[in-house]
């Protein structure tokens, strides 16, 4: 039987899925410019190496209010012949096959979902192993983007990067809708700086020499872990202790149904190890046959490194935790140290065995 491929994603603590065949290319969400004219749901447009994108939060198009956005957020931007679109996701994982018979549209057929019928953004419902996936119709967000009155944004885009050199005035910020507003300043910096990456003409995917990494803080430091070993982000809840363990095994999280271990990496960098997980957040990581979960404060941002940028760790010094980081670059004005994560886990004594 065929299958079909889709680029599975998070959206509001529900998993969606989307046809590849729409899928042009990702990126982390940047700074956006909202656009009066347009409905609700079209939040704001970037300039995308010289072309107008605009994108959609789909949380306001099934009615739903909007969390707010963060910096792990990222944009799937949809394509079909001329028209492109971007939608917000909060999480991007991996492509998965579905077959026709694991897929049902009859909960949607002449139904009205929270509104979404009439604009008939979603095309059914997947089982996929254990999950539930909605599918989203593609074709029918890009037919609703090409009737968005966006023909004169991309004058008034221009205008606007030629006049504020980012530097705009209390009063004039009041004037007109600003994205994010509950954004920190060191927060705005990271969209805005992505928002002037995405202008330039070279296209942001050719990446082949950059060094991906998510950037988080143990403790008040900053440090690089890279994004290949990756998985995702996630907030802490619900753990559960586990017996006769070492204090840097914190317990077991359900995640999406899987049990998730989670583990406490600051006292092989001899740093203080967690003493409250309330409120904080996990990065899920996988290496090899290893899945965990690293706790962490929080996480600051997701970058392309250019590896001349990088510092080694000078020869001679093997103790506490530079045997563990690979080398130090600058971010925002700090200094960030980048961890040599399989050898934290392999040396590191995280692992038991019992």
């Amino acid at each position: 039987m065929k299958e079909y491929h889709y680029l599975t994603f998070s959206l509001n603590n529900c998993l969606y899925g989307v046809s590849t065949v729409y899928v042009e290319e990702i990126f982390f969400l940047p700074e956006l410019t909202p656009i009066p004219e347009a409905d609700p749901d079209i939040v704001g447009v970037i300039n995308l190496r010289g072309e107008i994108l605009p994108v959609m939060d789909l949380n306001l198009s099934f009615n739903y209010q909007s969390p707010g956005y963060r910096l792990t957020d990222s944009v799937v931007v949809l394509k079909s012949e001329k028209v492109r679109v971007g939608i917000i996701v909060n999480e991007v994982y991996e492509v998965r096959h579905i077959s026709p018979s694991e897929i049902s549209t009859e909960l949607y057929h002449g139904r009205d979902w929270a509104g979404v019928e009439e604009k008939k953004f979603i095309a059914g419902i997947a089982r996929s192993g254990e999950d539930i996936l909605i599918l989203s119709n593609p074709e029918s967000l890009l037919q609703y983007v090409e009737t968005q009155k966006l023909a004169s944004v991309e004058d008034s885009l221009d205008k606007e990067i030629q006049d504020n050199n980012h530097h705009e005035s209390e009063l004039l910020l009041a004037q007109k809708p600003v994205f994010c507003p509950n954004a920190t300043g060191s927060e705005r910096k990271v969209f805005r700086k992505r928002a002037d990456q995405l202008r330039q003409s070279e296209h942001s995917q050719d990446v082949k020499n950059l060094i991906p990494l998510a950037v988080i803080v143990l403790h008040g430091e900053l440090f690089g872990i890279d994004l290949k070993m990756v998985r995702e982000f996630t907030p802490i809840r619900k753990v559960t202790p586990i017996p006769c363990c070492p204090a840097h095994i914190i317990g077991n999280m359900n995640l999406r149904g899987e049990i998730l271990t989670l583990v406490d990496i600051r006292g092989v960098l001899n740093l203080p190890l967690m003493e409250r997980i309330d409120g904080s957040q996990a990065m899920v990581v996988k290496l090899e046959d290893i899945v965990a979960g690293i706790t962490m404060e929080e996480v600051c941002d997701v970058i392309f490194l250019n590896p001349q940028e990088i510092t080694a760790v000078p020869t001679g010094i093997n103790s506490g935790k530079y045997e563990y980081i690979q080398g130090a670059a600058p971010y925002q004005e700090k200094i960030m140290s980048i961890l040599n994560l399989p050898q934290i886990f392999l040396n590191g004594g995280l692992v038991i065995n019992h």
